[in-house]
């Protein structure tokens, strides 16, 4: 049964294991948002991800049974490391199923932590499928990373944490995908601070949870796209629903250009790395989402730091492209001596820098005389980059905006 109790027997369990986070005061997202805000950095933790603690406190209760035949998870990322870690951590043998297509590193750092790795299916849902199976075929008890009272129990510890620390939150923010961190950290909270609100952030690219909590009722959906890989579920689960329906005050979806821009933000202003599901919830908070009373006290969990390195470049990119301070242009020019000078003149008087230039005369889209140049320019916000719409404007350029 998920319950306060059983929260706070879960903490017992993972205390002595699972790093306390900071819970720390965030002054620029405070004077920005006009909320006093605190950041849990659940990306510090130990595995970089919160679902260490439900999958600790899940493999504790199965050694009190006195079961140690050993566990099977499915995952690709945060939840694989936790079962894994767990089951070095007591001496019984992991068998985690990912993904063919799960990145090396996932792997390798599973494999670290002296758990067997399967790879079988083309996504998560095949080899969640798989797992189930393997797990009956061979004894093991299988380790669902959130429709588990214990599992959801363990990650509920984070709410104890954060009310320890600051007692008079008006509320908390938190990433949502299958549902059960939210389910822990909210039952919680309800038990210790029912005036504190709870916000649920997803990503608009796995929309499932936010369509069932509008309609009130569990839908799913066929395919899910975000960089936000921790919380991509694409089926609801009707087990954390009931919390979510039951304790969520209300529940919004983050944009992947807003995912990056937050994930920019806090990697420059906070000097903290996270993946894409840990930062939802300041990118719900940056770009209005969050609608609360000025100087409202708010806890934002940022669930995780396990970002994929070779998306990084990438997310930065769209993050730059975001926060207006980088700008792609297509501009057509007649093809002459001196169009290119007179255009970059434009750029050089405005303070645009340009830190990528093409040139084609040759595509089957122009028009005979003309050229196409393409080119990225550092900016410095809205206002810079609609000097530079004017002036080539005046200055007779045709141009689109490239994403």
């Amino acid at each position: 049964m998920l319950d306060l109790n059983s929260i706070e027997k879960a903490y017992e369990r993972v205390s002595g294991v699972v790093y306390r986070t900071p819970f720390s005061f965030a002054p620029i997202l405070s004077k920005i948002s006009g909320y006093e805000v605190y950041l849990k950095k659940e990306n510090l933790q130990r595995t970089g991800a919160f679902k260490l603690r439900g999958a600790f406190n899940k493999i504790s209760t199965i050694i009190e049974a006195g079961d140690r035949g050993g566990v099977v998870a499915a995952s690709a990322g945060n939840h694989a490391q936790g079962v894994a870690f767990s089951a070095k951590h007591f001496g019984i043998d992991a068998t985690i199923i990912m993904p063919e297509s799960t990145p090396l590193t996932k792997v390798l750092g599973v494999k670290e932590l002296d758990a067997t790795v399967i790879l079988h299916g083309s996504n998560y849902d095949e080899a969640y499928a798989y797992a189930v199976t393997f797990a009956k075929e061979n004894n093991y008890t299988f380790v669902h990373p959130f429709t588990d009272d214990e599992v959801m129990s363990g990650q509920g510890t984070v709410t104890l944490e954060m009310f320890e620390e600051v007692g008079d939150l008006d509320a908390i923010v938190i990433p949502v995908g299958g549902g059960g961190l939210i389910s822990g950290m909210s039952v919680a909270s309800r038990a210790l601070r029912p005036e504190c609100k709870i916000i649920g952030i997803s990503s608009a690219g796995a929309p499932a949870m936010k369509k069932s909590y509008d309609a009130q009722t569990a839908i799913d959906t066929i395919t899910v796209r975000t960089i936000a890989d921790g919380i991509a579920v694409r089926d609801t689960s009707p087990i954390t629903l009931e919390h979510i329906l039951k304790y969520v005050d209300s529940f919004e979806t983050v944009c992947e250009d807003e995912i990056a821009a937050a994930i920019l933000f806090l990697l420059e202003k906070q000097k903290v790395l996270v993946e894409g599901a840990g930062a939802v919830g300041v990118a719900a908070l940056l770009h209005g989402k969050i609608d609360l009373p000025k100087g409202s006290k708010v806890g934002i969990v940022l669930s995780g730091g396990n970002i994929d390195v070779t998306m990084l470049s990438l997310i930065i990119e769209k993050g730059l492209m975001k926060s207006a301070r980088k700008m792609k242009l297509l501009v057509t020019l007649i093809d002459k001596p001196g169009a290119l000078q007179d255009f970059t003149e434009i750029l050089t008087n405005i303070g645009a820098n340009i830190v990528q230039i093409g040139y084609d005369r040759t595509s089957i889209d122009l028009e005979f005389g003309d050229a196409h140049v393409s080119v990225s320019l550092e900016t410095k916000g809205v206002e810079h980059q609609e000097q530079i719409r004017e002036q080539l404007k005046k200055g007779g350029f045709s141009f689109k905006e490239e994403n």
